[in-house]
């Protein structure tokens, strides 16, 4: 994931307090929640570069994924166009993307990778097309942006979870695969067995309760530079009596201290449901900087919370994460470690 996105950061968070865009956002989560329909073998996957470059070499490895799930590839027009870091220019990127929508054969929509510019297309998204043809958007990290946009102004279901170059365990392919192809009624998520084994080398992977308890709403959230990003502007993530869940990497604490309280000031932590962090890799202070490590980090934000709280979950930049379908009814069980979602996230 390309770091430059951690500039956008920057947004006025403090806006959405005012009584004109606080009710505009309550009037977008209110809305009817549009599901796609489900995936099923031999599906056409549309295959985009919303955001970064991507070398040959990955986009190869998509492909492959791709079909070894038993599915067919189109690959965007401009999957290989190049502008800067960008896989080409903003036109060049929602062109791709309206196409995809387009198709009617085109049943999932699948970035390549995430890295940095989707926040970029959010202005120029034919909101009216994506209603009218919704479809699965699968990604995390810099695609956060487009989940977010597109579930505000749309009211689509997005998910989070692996893009389409990401290596596909057992855990995240068997997770993906549930949430996207079987509508059920319920769906209990595990945390994944191979994250805890991690844990005993590497602490970021622990799970770890600051606040006990069940807690029920909308899931909401992603990428934590983005969701911070988004702040103050018509795509704002509004977690208000949802469950929201965030994700980092290869970030300094106080990056993170500063997006936790950019999404305080905006919405104020203590109005979600229920608030779950994700595996944050690489975000240490560096060796010899004067700093509070992650959990001090995260600890100033979530302790003082008296709605369930947890870190450490599977979501985020790891290779064993689950797709979280954002908009989506869910339950949050700090004790059994789980994440139920109470109705299905596709049609």
């Amino acid at each position: 994931m390309n770091m430059t996105r951690r500039g956008f950061g920057a947004l006025a968070a403090a806006a959405l307090s005012t009584p004109g865009l606080a009710a505009a956002a309550s009037k977008r989560t209110a809305q009817r929640l549009i599901k796609p329909p489900r995936l099923r073998p031999g599906d056409l996957v549309g295959l985009i570069a919303p955001g970064g470059y991507a070398s040959d070499r990955v986009i190869e490895k998509s492909v492959r994924n791709i079909e070894a799930l038993g599915l067919r590839v189109k690959v965007g027009a401009y999957l290989r166009a190049l502008h800067g870091n960008y896989a080409g220019s903003v036109q060049q990127r929602l062109a791709d993307l309206h196409a995809m929508y387009a198709d009617p054969e085109v049943k999932m929509i699948w970035p390549v990778r995430g890295g940095s510019g989707c926040i970029s297309l959010l202005a120029g998204l034919d909101y009216a097309l994506i209603r009218r043809n919704p479809k699965i958007l699968l990604g995390y990290s810099d695609i956060t942006a487009l989940h977010l946009a597109i579930h505000n102004r749309a009211g689509l279901v997005g998910f989070h979870g692996p893009v389409a170059s990401s290596t596909l365990a057992d855990y995240p392919r068997e997770h993906m695969l549930a949430v996207l192809c079987e509508p059920r009624a319920t769906y209990t998520i595990p945390m994944a067995p191979e994250n805890a084994v991690k844990a005993q080398s590497a602490p970021q992977f622990a799970i770890r309760t600051l606040t006990q308890g069940v807690a029920t709403g909308p899931l909401m959230g992603g990428n934590l530079s983005l969701l911070a990003a988004l702040c103050g502007t018509p795509y704002a993530p509004d977690f208000r009596n949802g469950l929201l869940f965030v994700e980092e990497v290869d970030e300094a604490p106080y990056r993170i201290d500063r997006w936790m309280t950019q999404l305080d000031l905006a919405f104020g932590l203590h109005q979600a449901a229920g608030v779950m962090v994700g595996v944050c890799e690489d975000c240490a202070p560096k060796p010899g900087e004067r700093g509070l490590n992650l959990d001090e980090t995260l600890d100033q934000h979530l302790k003082p919370l008296t709605v369930p709280a947890v870190t450490g979950y599977s979501i985020g930049h790891i290779r064993h994460q689950f797709t979280i379908p954002v908009g989506v009814r869910a339950r949050l069980d700090t004790a059994a470690q789980t994440v139920t979602l109470l109705e299905p996230a596709v049609l």
